[in-house]
């Protein structure tokens, strides 16, 4: 394609005005810059556009033709100018999340970001949060939310919530309903079933109960938390997953809260991920002051 959408501009200016400097004005550049806009254009096809009647340039049969054509594809370039802006404005949005924040806590920002932004279009990724960091880096999501911190440096992270994971076990479980806080053997002699090591709610675990780490008996590991939810209402072994995960299953008693001493540090923070080096997007500054909304404790 050998005219530009300014040079097109600028033909029809001139068809407008019937003289350069007219066009200039309308414009709002130069004379001289008008001119070799148009003699350009010209030159490029080998092609003369206007005949000169007196101080008046006019179309010839040629730039009468064409004159259409360019108020055309003009029209349509200014209308796909306005929806991309327009869609910026919307704030359509792909983000990344871990599981137990997009099963648990997205929808909820959804709901309230799409009661601001109703025309909005939001995408959710879900996966575990190294995962997500990799997707934010590589651009193929707009911002990640996460579970834990990362010390990579072309990472901006932005705390938002505080959680706490929960020892829990079935109600049958040897260990149900004992008040006292686990001793270091009780832990060492459970069955553990987790999360995969890639995840947020494993890696705080392991920090917690790191001199114990050796010792400790990891009988399962799944992806997801409703499997291991399952696992341990079936009497296979003891889980460790998020207050927000197991909220409904504690009240109505399905999984029973072990006491921990209070050595054993579970309390984590939530992060918004971002490419430090990222493109600035309206939309996620609007998602992220929805997401602050939140209490910024969910030991609520």
């Amino acid at each position: 394609m050998k005219y530009t959408l300014r040079q097109l501009e600028i033909f029809l200016a001139v068809a407008r005005q019937g003289n350069t400097t007219a066009a200039a004005g309308e414009l709002n550049l130069s004379q001289s810059a008008v001119s070799a806009a148009l003699r350009a254009l010209e030159h490029s096809y080998d092609v003369r556009l206007f005949d000169r009647v007196g101080k008046k340039l006019e179309l010839n049969l040629t730039g009468q033709s064409l004159r259409k054509k360019a108020e055309s594809l003009l029209a349509h370039a200014r209308e796909y100018d306005l929806e991309l802006a327009r869609h910026q404005y919307i704030g359509h949005l792909k983000v990344g999340t871990s599981f137990t924040i997009g099963n648990h806590l997205a929808v909820e920002c959804l709901a309230s970001y799409l009661a601001e932004y109703p025309e909005a279009r939001v995408e959710f990724d879900v996966s575990n949060s190294p995962d997500v960091i990799a997707r934010v880096l590589n651009y193929e999501v707009d911002l990640g939310m996460v579970e834990n911190a990362s010390p990579r440096k072309d990472l901006e992270l932005i705390p938002w919530l505080r959680d706490e994971l929960v020892v829990f076990c079935s109600p049958d479980h040897p260990l149900a309903g004992k008040r006292r806080a686990l001793t270091e053997r009780d832990i060492e002699g459970l069955a553990w079933i987790l999360r995969e090591p890639e995840s947020g709610a494993r890696k705080t675990f392991e920090a917690a109960f790191a001199p114990l780490l050796p010792a400790l008996n990891v009988y399962l590991e799944f992806k997801h938390n409703e499997a291991i939810k399952k696992a341990v209402e079936a009497g296979l072994g003891v889980g460790c997953l998020s207050r927000i995960v197991l909220q409904k299953n504690l009240k109505e008693g399905s999984l029973i809260p072990l006491n921990l001493s209070n050595k054993f540090n579970l309390r984590r923070t939530f992060y918004f991920a971002l490419a430090a080096n990222r493109y600035h997007m309206s939309a996620v500054d609007n998602w992220l002051s929805v997401c602050k909304r939140f209490p910024d404790d969910l030991d609520r």
